[in-house]
């Protein structure tokens, strides 16, 4: 791979975002549109007695925090349809630009707009509901990697679904991630799940950040995140070695013919 051809790519995607202005309000609207409701729910139950400060931060972490799987998948998933939509693949892997080049650029977007995304739900969160997520420290940092990691696994198989399949399952660029959620446990603990799901939340990575969150915020212990760390690994694996399967797939076909 080559720098210079990543940097490209990466110039081209931000050049298309500051020139398209739903782009630009997606970044910023659902972000605002979530915690503006769930923050006045939250600061109503407290009013009530209903709840406490803590389970506030806790309601509103998982909010900003959601943010970063929910970024990784939907840059790199919506980015290969508009390509799809313009009939730009041909264009763009006749250059010398590598599958896997692209497959890191956009990866790279992912990072650069859930960050902005990141920065403006927690500016936000403070002035709104005086919240500061950053109180919880240095341990954010591992886990926004490797709720951005979930992301991107989550991205590589829906494009590998979409690259196969065609646009006519399109819809599963934006509700995928959304699928998953109940078993991540974003607003609630994992507890409250019935056995089964409890199950399956033990194989989504994602699921214990918020377990970890929740529990730095209420003083209780949190889990060790080396386990979802190498399921995030394995499954990363596996989402490249499938979309590069119908990468080749469509290499056969024709770019031109996947629509």
């Amino acid at each position: 791979m080559k720098p210079y051809r990543i940097w490209g790519l990466f110039l081209r995607y931000y050049y298309n975002l500051i020139h398209s202005y739903d782009r630009l309000s997606d970044m910023f609207f659902w972000p605002l549109l979530d915690l503006l409701l769930w923050g006045l729910t939250s600061r109503y139950l407290v009013s009530s007695g209903t709840l406490d400060n803590k389970i506030i931060l806790a309601l509103l972490g998982g909010i900003i925090l959601w943010i970063f799987p929910w970024r990784g998948q939907y840059e790199m998933t919506v980015n290969l349809l508009e390509d799809l939509w313009n009939r730009n693949l041909v264009n763009l892997f006749a250059t010398p630009v590598q599958f896997s080049e692209w497959v890191v650029t956009v990866m790279l977007v992912g990072i650069f707009k859930a960050t902005l995304s990141f920065a403006f739900a927690s500016i936000v969160a403070y002035l709104l509901y005086a919240t500061n997520i950053y109180t919880l420290g240095f341990v954010l940092l591992p886990w926004i990697l490797l709720l951005i990691m979930f992301g991107w696994v989550f991205g590589l198989f829906i494009s590998g679904i979409i690259m196969r399949f065609g646009t006519k399952i399109q819809t599963l660029a934006w509700i995928a991630i959304s699928i998953i959620s109940p078993f991540v446990g974003v607003f609630y603990p994992l507890s409250t799940l019935p056995i089964w799901a409890q199950t399956i939340a033990r194989f989504v990575p994602a699921s214990y950040v918020f377990e970890a969150m929740r529990g730095v915020i209420l003083g209780t212990p949190t889990p060790l995140l080396a386990w979802p760390y190498l399921l995030c690994l394995i499954y990363l694996l596996l989402g490249f070695l499938m979309l590069r399967s119908s990468y080749q797939h469509i290499l056969k076909r024709g770019l031109i013919s996947v629509e």
